[in-house]
């Protein structure tokens, strides 16, 4: 299950600054995201189509008594049907042998030729941060040193641990490392971060710790912290981030941390910012979240009280220093004032780092890469000697190398063992070895090593084959949306598939936030879904970054109908193309890809019958006023705005469900933990369809965040609920219909 929904720290992430995380290996991959709850069931709700006030805000009391009696006695219903399924217990067995298995690439970070590693299996259910050196983990059983048992540390302290991730900093050349170590009690986003120290592998002793909130911090030095988090009333912003970035100097309170930037409760957020040169100089600053998709960076030079702005655009992501060049790609057009050069949406371009911090004025700006129409650029890794450059191509990953000469910037594809999907998974400024992931759909992972100084690619890693491939085939299809244009995707079928609209067909999408989907191996999907004969289909709808920020852009707010029409449209084509019917055609998606799958339950249930709704957003004339809502107005619409308002009463799910029609049997799947989209969402929809006595599973893990599972053993259950519920639904061979 792939969540998305960026905000806070994620929008670091995408800039290239200090990214030092380490963050919970799972067989997909979520983003994470700091939010908070800012409003109350007392809120005004909005009218319903029947001209009624919603009547179900009692829902939205995230535990309060009679919401959670209702939860639990969904869950008890939910869980007593398709648990006792015959399919249930073979599907969590396989499910939970694939996400526990030592038989997984133990994804690391270098740290003065150590590679540390966060690990999860059947005994560690919260996990170990471990390390080993470089050479012993090449080898077939590395000899791992445990730093941090997760499952220990919880038990001790009595609390439901969740590690979240630990942003490290080496203050001296072969020094000591020293670690913010980012828990969560029961999954939240919400956090409190402890300072760890390496080489003892210990807690520091009255060391830097925060209390519990929705937080970032950044290291200025050994002994400084850039902090922003929840100051006290007045403090976050609408959307419920922190504005105020503050500089907390060790052995002092928090409160008397000083403060260095605010913004303003109309900001998506403010975060702290280090950008390290490459003389291992840090450049503390913050990144001012003026809109989702808007940043203002700000530079904080040392001993001076006024901030100095970056000269980019609004819309860029800064990618980091490499040979003294700063390093940004753009969402936006930008022609440079007073400069001979413009350059496009998309592009990868530079100016001289040394010559701004003189001159505090923007350099000549030169471009580095402008992709073609087939092309998008993902992000730069810097790495000791080499930057590298992700990209797409047709919705395929590709690694490329940058070089820099008397004729200007100049790129070299990384060649790599087959054709399958390529990926940075490790690189730092101060390290000359890279990791690369390569995987397919049905190619299960490897992990390669990229040598910077001698150009070489050989394999660390691979995964056995963990479900069965043969006779299974990938192709890419296009369909065409209502404007003529073509949506490409990706279909995973048998070889033999007859023509005769009988397959059952599983369509996945996400469509927001330029957040691609590309291929990628999942023993999960494979074992429970294609091994039982299905078909697996990926649609690169608009909304993603498939193709780069138009691709994105071109269904941004009122534009968004195209969105849901294009993937409408993939699901017309496998029908036209004899691969499946309505009968046997299924939708799954999560977060915004949970508004996506409401929308198509409203908007076209004659096409598909099982829909799979996770952690989503459904109450779009009121998702602003929950949780982290407000900060994806800039995506979605501001319900405030009439003209965006009346847009959003077209497609919010939620208002537009109509008690006469006929709905396909819809799985709706929430955490109460989920601090970043509200389980209110689908609770409301789901009591919906319980009024009208219409037919719909409702499955609410009590733990676990917006991931909607707090560990393996809970993804496993969940996996194996979604796929008893496809194959009832979309079967003809399985369990009786429902």
């Amino acid at each position: 299950m792939r969540l998305f929904l960026l905000a806070g720290a994620a929008l670091l992430a995408a800039a290239g600054c200090q990214t030092a995380y380490e963050t919970p290996d799972t067989e997909d991959a979520a983003t994470t995201v700091t939010t908070a709850d800012n409003a109350t069931a007392t809120d005004t709700a909005p009218l319903l189509p029947n001209g009624e006030q919603d009547p179900y805000l009692w829902l939205e009391e995230v535990e309060g008594e009679d919401a959670l009696a209702w939860v639990r006695a969904q869950n008890e219903r939910t869980l007593g049907e398709l648990q006792a399924d015959p399919l249930y217990e073979g599907y969590y067995q396989d499910a939970l042998d694939v996400l526990t298995s030592d038989e997984r690439i133990p994804y690391g970070t270098i740290r003065d030729g150590m590679v540390y590693n966060f690990w999860q299996d059947e005994t560690n259910v919260r996990g170990l941060w471990r390390r080993t050196p470089l050479e012993s983990y090449a080898s077939d059983s590395p000899d791992w040193e445990t730093i941090v048992d997760f499952d220990k540390l919880a038990e001790e302290e009595g609390k439901n641990w969740v590690y979240k991730g630990a942003n490290c900093f080496q203050p001296e050349e072969g020094g000591k490392w020293l670690c913010m170590v980012s828990l969560s009690d029961g999954g939240k986003d919400a956090v409190i971060q402890r300072e760890f120290d390496l080489s003892t592998k210990a807690f520091v002793e009255d060391g830097f710790i925060t209390p519990e909130a929705k937080q970032g911090v950044a290291w200025a030095d050994a002994d400084t912290l850039l902090i922003a988090t929840d100051w006290g009333e007045g403090t976050t912003t609408q959307s419920g981030y922190p504005f105020i970035v503050k500089r907390w100097t060790r052995g002092t309170p928090l409160a008397e941390a000083e403060e260095v930037l605010r913004g303003t409760e109309n900001d998506v957020g403010v975060w702290p910012v280090v950008f390290e040169k490459e003389d291992g100089t840090r450049l503390q600053g913050a990144a001012e979240a003026d809109t989702f998709f808007t940043s203002t960076y700000w530079w904080l030079p040392d001993g001076e009280r006024e901030p100095v702005q970056w000269p980019i655009p609004p819309k860029s992501s800064p990618q980091g220093i490499y040979q003294g060049q700063f390093l940004l790609t753009l969402q936006q057009d930008w022609a440079p004032e007073g400069q001979p050069v413009a350059f496009k949406s998309g592009d990868l371009v530079a100016f001289d780092l040394e010559l701004f911090l003189e001159t505090r004025a923007l350099p000549a700006v030169e471009l580095i890469f402008s992709p073609n129409e087939s092309q998008a650029v993902n992000g730069v890794a810097i790495a000791d000697g080499a930057a590298l450059l992700s990209i797409d191509e047709n919705v395929v990953g590709k690694v490329l190398k940058l070089g820099q000469g008397l004729g200007g910037w100049t790129t070299s594809e990384i060649e790599l063992p087959g054709k399958g999907q390529a990926g940075i998974a490790f690189a730092d400024k101060d390290v000359d070895t890279v990791f690369l992931n390569y995987e397919g759909f049905l190619t299960p992972d490897s992990l390669l090593r990229y040598d910077v100084k001698t150009g070489e690619v050989s394999p660390l890693k691979r995964l056995p084959a963990k479900f069965d491939t043969d006779g299974l085939a990938v192709e890419q299809f296009f369909a065409t949306s209502t404007d003529g244009t073509n949506i490409p995707y990706f279909i995973i079928h048998r070889e033999d598939m007859p023509l005769d609209g009988t397959t059952p067909t599983l369509l996945y999408g996400y469509g927001g936030f330029q957040v691609s989907m590309n291929p990628s191996y999942s023993a999960v999907r494979g074992r429970l879904w294609l091994e039982q004969g299905g078909a697996y289909v990926l649609a690169n709808i608009r909304g993603g970054g498939e193709f780069g920020p138009e691709w994105h852009q071109a269904g941004l707010k009122q534009k968004r109908q195209i969105i849901y029409d294009d993937f409408i449209a993939v699901g017309e084509d496998l029908i036209a193309r004899g691969i499946t019917s309505s009968d046997h055609l299924g939708i799954m998606g999560g977060s915004n890809g949970g508004l996506l799958t409401g929308v198509m339950l409203v908007q076209r249930p004659d096409l598909w019958d099982a829909v799979v709704i996770q952690v989503p957003l459904l109450d779009m004339l009121r998702y602003h006023k929950l949780l982290a809502g407000a900060s994806w107005v800039d995506e979605y619409g501001d319900p405030d705005v009439p003209e965006e308002r009346a847009f959003l009463e077209t497609i919010s799910p939620y208002q537009n469900f109509d008690p006469d029609a006929d709905y396909p049997t819809p799985f709706f799947l929430a955490s109460t933990k989920d601090d970043r989209v509200h389980p209110g969402h689908a609770r409301k929809m789901a009591k919906l369809f319980e009024v009208t006595e219409k037919p719909f599973f409702y499955y609410e893990n009590i733990d676990g965040g917006h991931s909607a599972a707090a560990n393996q053993k809970e993804t496993a259950r969940r996996s194996a609920l979604e796929y008893v519920y496809l194959q009832r639904r979309l079967t003809v061979t399985g369990s009786v219909q429902d």
